[in-house]
């Protein structure tokens, strides 16, 4: 009986595997723009837990699974027994028995590491405090859309050492590219935190400006996370000077591409005249969800697939 894999980090799948998956990806979102039906998932199941709420994921999740053929089921731990203290390991011996493949979006990495152990099918991190791999998964391949291989380039991280920055960190030692990462004092990156091996694929600036000059990519998130609303006065004052404006993005490369996984606050963690500019690729980025994550579930699923 073969293995069953999970998708909880970034590093969960081998160079080899992601890069199949964007190929897979490049293949079944043109596909998809050319509304040829592709239904290799038909008469499958996904359910989709949320501890934390979403909009991108969820849509992105729910329709990906119905193009693909299947369906797609969402549980809210508030409206089920997770949410009253069944064991998650319980839940996972039921729900892997009724469904094919699970999607989970929670606050701590633990929660689905437990889940996963105990899981007869694939589980995938729709994101935890701690790691963000579908959204590094959609990002790192419409820069590949954009700009070609990203190995050798240079990605500069503005603002909280949150998830999303530690799941470009992983991807960097992965594909072999530089993270350029400033943060407001207080709010580093945490190496061990975020999985990493050592320290030769990022370097840390006290200034925004020297992290984004010469980088080929400048992304940022929200300057508070869901979790830490109680923060929020404080942080907008310490990220104060970290909002990726035009200033900012002249600095870097000419051809650089910005990037943020969404929702954005403008005037914020960025300025209206970057996410609305011609550098902004958000709205790919977006749309690139759903397809990397159809990419994904596929291979979870099936293996590897020609056709």
């Amino acid at each position: 009986m073969a293995t069953t894999r999970h998708f909880l980090q970034l590093k969960d799948l081998t160079r080899e595997e992601l890069d199949y998956v964007f190929e897979r990806t490049r293949i079944i979102k043109a596909r998809f723009k050319a509304y040829q039906r592709h239904w290799p998932l038909q008469d499958r199941t996904l359910v989709m837990i949320f501890e934390k709420a979403s909009t991108r994921t969820r849509l992105s999740f729910e329709a990906g699974m119905h193009q693909l053929g299947g369906s797609a089921i969402y549980l809210n731990t508030r409206d089920s027994q997770l949410g009253r203290g069944e064991p998650v390991e319980d839940a996972a011996e039921v729900i892997s028995r009724m469904s094919d493949i699970v999607m989970i979006r929670t606050y701590e990495q633990g929660i689905i590491e437990r889940f996963a152990s105990h899981s007869r099918v694939p589980v995938i991190n729709g994101l935890t405090n701690e790691y963000h791999p579908c959204q590094i998964l959609a990002d790192i391949f419409t820069f590949i859309e954009h700009r070609g291989p990203i190995q050798g380039r240079t990605v500069a991280w503005v603002g909280d050492s949150n998830n999303v920055c530690n799941t470009w960190l992983q991807a960097a030692e992965i594909f072999g590219f530089r993270v350029h990462v400033s943060t407001p004092p207080g709010y580093e990156i945490e190496p061990e935190r975020a999985g990493l091996h050592g320290r030769e694929h990022f370097r840390e600036f006290a200034d925004p400006m020297e992290a984004v000059r010469g980088a080929d990519l400048v992304t940022t998130d929200v300057w508070t996370s869901m979790g830490f609303e109680a923060e929020n006065e404080e942080r907008m004052r310490d990220f104060a000077d970290w909002q990726v404006d035009g200033e900012m993005m002249r600095a870097a490369r000419p051809d650089a591409l910005f990037m943020h996984c969404l929702p954005a606050h403008r005037g914020e963690e960025v300025a209206a005249e970057v996410i609305d500019g011609p550098h902004s690729v958000v709205w790919d980025e977006a749309e690139n969800r759903l397809h990397t994550q159809k990419a994904l579930m596929e291979f979870l699923l099936l293996g590897r697939v020609n056709d």
